[in-house]
């Protein structure tokens, strides 16, 4: 079961729409569909909501860091550690380089890409097992263009596809607090796969273009057959001349 849901990003106006913070968009979309409001925790530095769950015991925590990327680990680690939740009680949504603008995974543990929201959080709590839901913004043509490509805005159509991948994993986002993980990611990481089907297009697209040169062969056997009469012509005149004037 889950008992914290970590959103990362940047605070502040100039940064709320860039893509690296797809974890607040996903964690302030979940809030108001649940009729949650944040309130600003001075003690963690962040925003912080939470849940009711069944019976109206209490639910969930949700925390928005407040003290930018780099530290968000300051806040997952007091709150975590108040509350005795263990790192594998902890979902951390974050954006992800790795994977396009429209995709979502599940994971838990491993490597953290050179996410510096990561990093201090597996610094602060002293474990890397903690799950992740990861949004997907792509990557920049250049390495050395990636500080800025984080903190920019992203195009209409890449936020268009942003925000399905988004909707996708609200939707599934109950049964990951409900503790069943692997059946969410297994329908979570099917959503996106039928993206490539586009390329078969061609093939289809292939018979038609082949059949109007068909009837050309008809028509090269009737210039054939054409061009036979007119050579047989002469020789038949040819013959009747001499039949003519062979004799002298």
């Amino acid at each position: 079961m889950i008992r914290l849901v970590v959103g990362l990003g940047n605070p502040g106006q100039e940064y709320e729409r860039t893509r690296h913070n797809a974890g607040f968009w996903l964690l302030e979309r979940f809030a108001s569909g649940q009729g949650l409001h944040f309130r600003k925790d001075p003690k963690y530095q962040a925003l912080v909501a939470r849940m009711n769950s069944e019976g109206g015991n209490a639910g969930p925590w949700l925390l928005m860091p407040q003290s930018f990327m780099n530290a968000s680990g300051r806040a997952v680690q007091m709150l975590a550690g108040f509350f005795k939740i263990k790192p594998e009680e902890i979902l951390v949504v974050h954006d992800e380089l790795d994977f396009a603008p429209g995709a979502a995974r599940i994971k838990q543990g491993g490597g953290i890409a050179g996410h510096n929201g990561l990093k201090d959080i597996s610094q602060r709590i002293g474990s890397h097992d903690y799950w992740r839901l990861r949004i997907g913004i792509g990557r920049p043509a250049s390495p050395a263009e990636m500080a800025d490509y984080v903190l920019h805005k992203p195009s209409l159509e890449e936020k268009q596809a942003i925000d399905g991948a988004i909707d996708n994993a609200l939707a599934l986002l109950p049964q990951m607090l409900a503790g069943d993980m692997q059946g969410a990611m297994n329908k979570l990481h099917s959503q996106d796969k039928p993206a490539p089907a586009p390329k078969k297009e061609p093939e289809k697209k292939a018979p038609p273009v082949k059949e109007p040169p068909k009837p050309a062969p008809k028509k090269e056997a009737a210039k054939k057959e054409a061009a036979k009469k007119e050579a047989e012509k002469p020789k038949e005149e040819k013959g009747f001349l001499k039949s003519l004037f062979g004799k002298k």
